[in-house]
């Protein structure tokens, strides 16, 4: 099977020399740039598997290579921040962020994100093997579930890993309401989303898939207790 590759986007070399040797031992290819725009110019290059951002960098933020990438359809990502303050976070998963991991941390922590993540993409061969050309459809929004691909009145909607979970087990749930916790226990089988993001995911995901994200058709929201796909 190809070799997974993965781009550090950091720009403290002791840190990026740690990663990369943890990151090599699991199989992975790694690259690595100090800046924005060696970040784009890898992307264009050979387009990652996925990224490790950090958010400080020598000319601009982590932030921007996420904005700038995102036309890309979106690379599964993951922050590295030594800020305190939320606000980067959710900046961060806003823009398609699939997780973050708050400075200083551990190199296997981040590695076990990593792997989750990988996870949560999945072997898309054997997944579609598994899943054949199973479709979910909803009102005019179609889930292809070997492709791993959103339409949405015909048009594509880039969705994260993580928005594209929460959707599809809303969608092949319709009408079920989910509480967070419930959302929780069925979706973090690797423990990596958790209460204080799962609302952002979902706001992030109306975004991308509502006509009207303020006034939400498809995702809706039952006060007081959670969540719901709206019945086709």
């Amino acid at each position: 099977m190809e070799r997974k590759r993965i781009l550090i986007v950091e720009d403290e070399p002791q840190i990026v020399g740690v990663l990369q040797a943890y990151l090599e031992r699991e199989g992975l290819i790694v690259e690595s740039t100090g800046s924005v725009a060696g970040a784009l110019a890898a992307i264009a290059q050979t387009r990652p598997d996925m990224m490790i951002l950090d958010i400080t960098l020598e000319d601009g933020s982590g932030l921007d290579v996420l904005r700038q990438s995102g036309a890309n359809g979106g690379i599964p990502s993951i922050m590295l921040t030594a800020r305190a303050e939320e606000s980067d976070r959710i900046v961060g998963l806003e823009l398609g962020a699939d997780d973050y991991i708050t400075k200083p941390f551990s190199p296997r922590e981040l590695v076990a994100r990593v792997r989750a993540l990988f996870r949560r993409l999945g072997d898309r061969t054997s997944t579609a093997a598994q899943r054949a050309t199973r479709k979910t459809r909803v009102a005019e929004l179609e889930i292809d579930h070997e492709f791993h691909e959103v339409q949405l009145s015909g048009k594509p909607a880039n969705l994260t890993a993580t928005e594209f979970r929460i959707l599809t087990l809303l969608a092949e749930n319709p009408g079920e309401v989910f509480t967070r916790s419930h959302l929780l226990d069925r979706l973090n089988d690797d423990g990596d989303i958790f209460e204080r993001t799962l609302d952002r995911h979902i706001n992030n995901l109306r975004k991308k898939i509502e006509p009207d994200p303020h006034n939400p058709q498809y995702v809706l929201t039952v006060y007081g207790v959670g969540y719901k796909m709206r019945r086709p």
